[in-house]
C-alpha cells in the first residue's frame, strides 16, 4: 500500500530556507532521538521502573496499532477491536444520533476522522445515505450555555413517540462519554446534563438508559464508578501510558470512527505501516525524521517559530486542529516549542495569506495536499452567459483549480524567500489517515527528545483546572 510522502524542497532555498547539507548535519541527532523514542516504548512496555527524568512516559501509543491488530486477528470477536465494532453496530442499529462527549484529545481525533473520511454534510444526509449509521454530535469540550441548550433542543425535538407508543430509530439517541478520570469539568458537567435528558427520553427506564450510554474511561475514577452505578453493559478502557492527545488509535478514536462506519482495522494498519517506515528508513528517506528535521532547523536557525499547517480543502481542517493540540501541549514547555496554526486554503488565502506573504519571516508553511480526489472531478462548464468570463476555463475542473492554487501560492512564497514544505496524502481514507496520525505523533515525540523537552504530560493545562475549580468553590 502507498505511503504518504513528505517533500521539503520548498524549504531548501537560499534566501531564508535551509540547504540539503543542513538536513544531513542533523541526521545523527535525529537517529539518536528516534532510538530514544523507540527505547521509551520498550521501557513502557516492559513495565520496568521509569527514571524520574522520563516521567511522565506516555509512550504506549507507539506499539499500540500492532498490538491491537495482533489481538484482532487472533480472535476477531473477543478482541478489543472486535468489541468496539460490535458495540458500534449495536448502537447504529438502535439509535439515530450519538452525542460524543469529551474535550481535547478525547474528541478532536474523532472529529478529524468524521470530517476527513465521511461525507462533508454527513449529519444532514438521511439515514440511508449514511448507510444506516447515526448522526454524530460533539459536546463537552466547552462551557457554552447557548451551544449546549441548542443541542438539547435538537435532541428533544426528535424524541417523540409514534401513535403506537414506540420511538423511531432516527429519534432515539445515545451518549459516548470519553474521559480517563471523569474529573474534567467541562465533560463531566455536559454528561450530567445530557444524562438527565437521556433518562427522560428513555422513559426513566434504567436498563434502556444503561444501554444507551457507553463510557470510554480509565480502570478507576469518577466516570468508571458512575458507569458501574448505571450498569452500562459496554465500557471501553483508555490504556495506561497513552496520553489524551496520543489516544486517537485507542477506543477514544476507534469507537466514534466505528460508529461512523469507518474501517478501523484499515486505520490501525496504516499506523502500523508508518511505524515500520519510521523504524527502518534512514534520514533523508524517512518522512517522520525529515518532517521533524525541517521544523526543528527552521526554528533553531531561521527563527521560524510559527508552524502553519496549510490544509488544502476543508475536510482536513479538523486534522489540523488535532495537530495544533498535539504540538502545543507536547512541546510548549520551558518557554520553548513552536506555535502551531492551521489554515484552510484557498479560503484563508483571502485573510491570513497577506500576512504569510508579506508579514514577519517567522513561519514555516507545510502544505497538506490530497493527491487524488475520491469523487469524479466537477467541471467549470460552458455557459451561454459568459459575463463572468469563465468560458475560457470551461474544460477545467475544481481539482485543476486547486492544483493551480497550490502551485501558484508556493511560487509566490518561493519568489519572496518564504519556506514551504509539502506533505502529500495519496487519498483520504482510513489507511492514509492512520499513517498521518501516527506520523505526526511520532514526529512530535522525536522532536521532544531532540530538544530535551518531555513530550508527554501537560502541566500548564492542569494549572487552569486547579484555579477554575477553586473559583467555583469560592476558594479564590
Amino acid at each position: 500500500m502507498e505511503l504518504l510522502r513528505y517533500d521539503p524542497s520548498g524549504a531548501l532555498i537560499d534566501e531564508t530556507g535551509l540547504a540539503a547539507s543542513d538536513l544531513e548535519s542533523v541526521a545523527p541527532r535525529l537517529t539518536a532521538a528516534r532510538d530514544e523514542v523507540l527505547a521509551d516504548a520498550q521501557l513502557w512496555q516492559s513495565g520496568s521502573e521509569v527514571p524520574e527524568k522520563k516521567q511522565p512516559l506516555d509512550a504506549g501509543f507507539i506499539h499500540l496499532p500492532e498490538r491491537l491488530l495482533k489481538a484482532f486477528r487472533a480472535d476477531p470477536a473477543d478482541s478489543e477491536v472486535g468489541q468496539i465494532i460490535a458495540t458500534a453496530s449495536r448502537l447504529a442499529n438502535s439509535v439515530g444520533r450519538v452525542v460524543v462527549l469529551g474535550i481535547g484529545g478525547s474528541y478532536m481525533g474523532a472529529r478529524a476522522l468524521l470530517e476527513a473520511c465521511c461525507h462533508p454534510y454527513y449529519n444532514q444526509l438521511d439515514r440511508d445515505m449514511r448507510h444506516g449509521r447515526p448522526q454524530i454530535f460533539f459536546e463537552g469540550h466547552n462551557v457554552d450555555n447557548n451551544g449546549t441548550q441548542g443541542l438539547i433542543d435538537l435532541l428533544r425535538a426528535g424524541s417523540g413517540t409514534t401513535k403506537s407508543g414506540t420511538t423511531e430509530i432516527s429519534d432515539r439517541w445515545a451518549i459516548v462519554v470519553i474521559s480517563k478520570s471523569g474529573a474534567t469539568l467541562e465533560t463531566a458537567v455536559a454528561f450530567r446534563q445530557l444524562l438527565a435528558e437521556l433518562r427522560t427520553a428513555c422513559g426513566d427506564d434504567p436498563q434502556a438508559l444503561a444501554e444507551r450510554v457507553v463510557p470510554v474511561t480509565g480502570p478507576a475514577g469518577r466516570l468508571f464508578d458512575l458507569s458501574a452505578a448505571l450498569g452500562c453493559p459496554d465500557r471501553f478502557n483508555i490504556p495506561d501510558g497513552v496520553g489524551g492527545r496520543f489516544s486517537i488509535l485507542t477506543s477514544v478514536g476507534l469507537l466514534p470512527a466505528a460508529l461512523m462506519g469507518l474501517d478501523i482495522v484499515k486505520l490501525l494498519e496504516g499506523a502500523a505501516a508508518m511505524n515500520e517506515h519510521f523504524r527502518t528508513a534512514p534520514p533523508g528517506e524517512n518522512g517522520v525524521l525529515d518532517f521533524t528535521a525541517v521544523g526543528h532547523l527552521m526554528e533553531e536557525r531561521r527563527g521560524a517559530n510559527i508552524r502553519v499547517l496549510s490544509t488544502w480543502g476543508r475536510r482536513l481542517e479538523a486534522v489540523g486542529l488535532w495537530y495544533d493540540q498535539l504540538l502545543a501541549e507536547s512541546l510548549g514547555k520551558q518557554q520553548r516549542g513552536a506555535t502551531p496554526l492551521t489554515v484552510v486554503n484557498t479560503r484563508d488565502l483571502h485573510s491570513r495569506g497577506q500576512q504569510h506573504q508579506e508579514g514577519r519571516r517567522d513561519k514555516l508553511i507545510t502544505n497538506l495536499i490530497v493527491d487524488h480526489a475520491d469523487r469524479p472531478p466537477l467541471g467549470v462548464g460552458h455557459s451561454q452567459l459568459d459575463h463572468d468570463q469563465l468560458n475560457a476555463l470551461s474544460e477545467k475542473t475544481l481539482p485543476d483549480i486547486l492544483t493551480a492554487a497550490i502551485a501558484g501560492t508556493n511560487r509566490a512564497y518561493r519568489d519572496d524567500g518564504r519556506p514551504t514544505a509539502d506533505l502529500h496524502l495519496p487519498r483520504l481514507d482510513e489507511y492514509v489517515l492512520g499513517q498521518l496520525f501516527q506520523m505526526l505523533m511520532l514526529a512530535t515525540a522525536v522532536e521532544g527528545r531532540l530538544i530535551d523537552v518531555n513530550p508527554y504530560g501537560q502541566p500548564g493545562v492542569e494549572a487552569y483546572k486547579r484555579h477554575m475549580n477553586a473559583y467555583l468553590r469560592g476558594e479564590e
